[in-house]
């Protein structure tokens, strides 16, 4: 007992100092349960705060463009696709900056900009939305400046990876990755209800509530949060982790994941869109309908991202990743048949198409989710087991530079997982110029990529051991 309040007594003293603790231990049982759980607890909620709204802003052109009918803005479904697309691709490219943005800065500091510089891109998109006479390249610069709020992810999952004891990783990060990815249906629900109650014409409402949410996400980190001296991740790092063929393996197993989630987020919204205005609505009405239903998906993916980080730590994320990918083949599956036949009757059978594509988006979009937490609960495991064959470190050295390489991987696959979601809507966009002018051809790509993902997981986490190269041990690359 004498241990525990000393412990306690010695990180409040450190808190004290100006929200700095410069020797923080989670894997210090003792210290963890004197107060160490209380501190981290406070940083993972600011944290999830923050995150939110950045996804929020990130994805906010999704919205945006339920509010632009082509007769107003001269910008057809095509040149929406796109649009939608250019702050994926900024924000997926700003996450690796920002990977190692909390180690030089602070994980508070970074926080407090990362959400006050938010508000640029928000006003920005409300005096555009206001304005619709701008040109289609002004409009892509705005969108660009939105992505600032995709890079939010990396620095916050590498500031929460720091404060969290490898037990606890799992569930703390699915929780963390999960409330930010809330932002996209949250912000979804709001232009649902602006469009419900005064129309689709007054998208500067959404603007004008996440210009006080960005403040009050900038004041509580700067009241609540802490910097951690003792965090490590730079360039060097991301460069060092990339010379394991795992990062790869991670990297491209979370395009299929949280590419599938943030793509199919970004464009859920337009395909309904499309279909109703093919079924016969009127551009407020199609808007209306569309957003009736899509903020479902992106709210049951970020609802399952936490869940699938428990699961993989009682059962594995190899286990659960490989599983999630042969799901998300059969709902893939699902979304080509309803394609196929719509093409093929010309949209005779709309009502049963539209419930089967509903149905088969909600699926990847849960299954995407699930896919999130177990991917990313790897990494961790991997640079753990990586750790212990590293000769003349003692353990708080191995357990350093395990944070140091997870976090930094943490940065780099989300990156590369983001611009999975370039690809979906430049597929989309494809699909829809082509001749057929549907998405059945984005569809069998899609189903193909997640074949690929299967074989993949297997092949590397949960095929029988071998000598290799890098030689981890199956039971922690799955745990």
């Amino acid at each position: 007992m004498t241990t525990s309040i000393a412990e306690k007594e010695t990180l409040q003293a450190k808190f004290a100092r100006k929200h700095y603790i410069a020797d923080w231990d989670a894997e210090n049982v003792d210290a963890w349960e004197a107060g160490g759980e209380r501190i981290a607890r406070r940083n993972l909620i600011w944290s999830v705060i923050a995150e939110h709204v950045g996804f929020s802003v990130w994805s906010i052109w999704s919205v945006m463009v339920l509010f632009m009918p082509t007769e107003v803005y001269g910008i057809d479904a095509a040149g929406k696709f796109f649009l939608v697309a250019v702050p994926t691709l900024i924000g997926s490219v700003l996450r690796i900056p920002y990977t190692v943005a909390t180690a030089r800065f602070g994980g508070r500091n970074w926080t407090i900009f990362s959400a006050l510089i938010l508000l640029v891109p928000t006003l920005a998109t409300l005096y555009l939305m206001l304005n619709p006479g701008f040109s289609y390249t002004a409009f892509l610069l705005v969108a660009a400046l939105a992505g600032v709020g995709g890079g939010n992810f990396a620095s916050s999952m590498t500031n929460i990876n720091a404060f969290y004891p490898q037990r606890l990783k799992g569930w703390a990060l699915g929780l963390n990755a999960g409330g930010g990815n809330i932002g996209v249906p949250v912000v979804q629900l709001l232009g649902l209800l602006v469009i419900a109650t005064v129309g689709n014409t007054e998208p500067w409402i959404v603007c004008a509530v996440y210009l006080v949410l960005c403040s009050v996400a900038a004041l509580g980190a700067a009241l609540f949060m802490d910097n951690l001296g003792d965090q490590k991740a730079d360039l060097r790092a991301m460069g060092e982790v990339l010379r394991f063929g795992h990062s790869w393996v991670v990297s491209f197993l979370y395009i299929g994941t949280f590419g599938s989630f943030i793509g199919f987020s970004f464009a859920f919204g337009q395909v309904l869109q499309i279909n109703f205005l093919a079924g016969g609505d009127t551009a407020a009405q199609a808007a209306l309908h569309a957003a009736q239903i899509a903020f479902i998906g992106p709210l049951l993916g970020s609802i399952s991202r936490p869940i699938g980080g428990m699961l993989a730590d009682r059962v594995g994320g190899g286990r659960i990743t490989v599983w999630t990918f042969v799901a998300m083949t059969l709902a893939a599956g699902v979304l080509i048949v309803a394609g196929t036949i719509d093409d093929a009757t010309d949209g005779a059978a709309s009502g049963a198409v539209m419930t089967a594509m509903v149905l088969g988006f909600i699926g990847l979009f849960l299954l995407s989710g699930l896919g999130n937490g177990s991917v990313y609960k790897m990494i961790p495991s991997i640079f753990e087991a990586k750790a212990q064959g590293l000769d003349g470190l003692d353990r708080a050295e191995r357990a350093a530079w395990s944070r140091t390489m997870s976090g930094a991987l943490i940065g780099f696959a989300g990156a590369i997982g983001g611009l999975g979601g370039v690809g979906i809507n430049l597929v989309l966009r494809a699909s829809y110029s082509g001749a057929a002018q549907s998405a059945t051809l984005a569809f069998w790509v899609f189903g193909a990529f997640y074949l690929v993902c299967i074989a993949i997981t297997w092949a590397v986490f949960l095929r029988p051991p071998r000598p290799a190269a890098e030689n981890v041990p199956t039971t922690h690359a799955t745990a």
